[in-house]
């Protein structure tokens, strides 16, 4: 009887996050019109271009509306894409708080790359959803715009670099990397991770609640191999089509053994990358990211502060995190990283003076000068992440480190 039960609840699940990620969901602006807005900036006529683009989902859940603003100022650059989903737990006035934002900032609205998921999902921590939500995002911005490579962070995530930097430094780098941590040793997550097997209420329910912990656990599958790794990716716009519309069957069947996997965003996207013999030879061991973790068992980061930030420069990696909403740390970064002064954008060609008559506009950065739209003014921090880049992609490096 215990089975059967088991068993409805699985299909149940898997069935409502097939649904989740593959039936189109609404957002913030008509599908139609879901594309830059460029005829203002009359950069079609001018044929400006970037040389490198970026489409990020920023995920965000109650009570971050103020770390999610500040983020997407830090983030923001007109030759890149921005979704933003704020989990539908958050109460209605957060909502509000978000769009009223996006849609009231005068160059989001000149030039239209950042969204707002009108039907966001109800994310459980540890479930799922989690992934539901990545691979949603995924679909809306392959289906809406040209983009290089996709970014998923949370909005306790801060960047260490401006745009200009990250372009320029990925400029170079072949289109069909991915920079997704990944390891086959499992560990202690090998009894904590996947040996279990979850429910997540939020793939059927409206209302906030835990996992469900199933008493009966499963073997180790032998039809693929299990990896695990960082939950923060930067993937490749082929693999992303692989994993919404993939040619084999890989994606659906790993997506359906997830469903019931503790903490799927470390493992999905590592075994299916490492299982696909197309995709595996591709993969850069490493997410980019600054993180320090409670020891052990390095479950949870812990939030950075002033006395990190040295340490924060030094690891030459363009992301950092978790932050506290308006840490001190966060002031430092903008005034000695970023170049931002407060309320405004971070440095960046496309917003800086051009003359000598500009230079006080040098060092800031709140409106979007259309004659700029393709410059690049990388610093210090473009040369930190290119030091970084060629230790981890070169050649010896990069092969030492594919799926084993």
């Amino acid at each position: 009887m215990g089975v059967k039960v088991f068993m409805i609840f699985f299909m149940l699940t898997s069935t409502i996050l097939f649904s989740l990620v593959y039936i189109p969901r609404k957002i913030s602006i008509p599908i139609s019109n879901f594309r830059p807005i460029v005829n203002y900036l009359n950069i079609q006529k001018s044929n400006k271009s970037y040389p490198a683009t970026f489409a990020y989902l920023i995920s965000a859940s109650k009570g971050d509306s103020g770390k999610l603003k500040r983020l997407l100022r830090a983030l923001y650059h007109p030759g890149n894409y921005y979704l933003i989903h704020l989990d539908y737990g958050a109460p209605a006035t957060e909502h509000r708080d978000v769009a009223k934002f996006v849609a009231g900032d005068p160059v989001f609205s000149q030039v239209g790359n950042v969204w707002v998921v009108k039907k966001p999902n109800l994310v459980t921590y540890r479930g799922p959803t989690m992934l539901a939500t990545t691979l949603h995002a995924m679909a809306m911005l392959l289906r809406t715009c040209k983009w290089d490579w996709f970014i998923n962070l949370s909005a306790s995530d801060y960047p260490l670099i401006t745009q200009d930097d990250l372009i320029h430094a990925f400029s170079e780098l072949p289109r069909h990397l991915n920079f997704i941590q990944h390891s086959s040793h499992l560990g202690w997550k090998l009894n904590k991770r996947a040996k279990p097997i979850i429910i997540d209420p939020a793939l059927y329910r409206r209302n906030k609640s835990e996992i469900w912990w199933v008493i009966k656990q499963r073997t180790i599958p032998t039809a693929f191999k299990l990896y695990t790794g960082s939950a923060w990716t930067i993937v490749s716009r082929s693999f992303a089509e692989y994993c919404i519309i993939g040619w084999d069957n890989l994606p659906r069947t790993l997506l359906l053994y997830y469903t019931n996997f503790v903490s799927t965003p470390e493992g999905y996207f590592q075994t299916l990358i490492c299982n696909s013999k197309d995709y595996k030879n591709t993969t850069v061991n490493h997410d980019l990211h600054y993180i320090t973790w409670d020891n052990p068992p390095k479950q949870h980061p812990r939030s950075l502060g002033l006395g990190d930030f040295r340490n924060m420069v030094l690891c030459n990696r363009p992301f950092a995190r978790k932050f506290k909403k308006n840490d001190r740390v966060l002031d430092k970064i903008d005034r000695q990283l970023l170049k931002r002064r407060r309320g405004q954008f971070a440095f960046g060609g496309w917003c800086s003076g051009s003359s000598t008559g500009d230079q006080k506009r040098h060092n800031t950065c709140s409106a979007l000068r259309s004659e700029n739209y393709g410059v690049l003014r990388p610093g210090a921090g473009a040369r930190r992440l290119k030091t970084l880049l060629t230790r981890i992609v070169s050649e010896r490096s990069f092969r030492r480190q594919q799926c084993r």
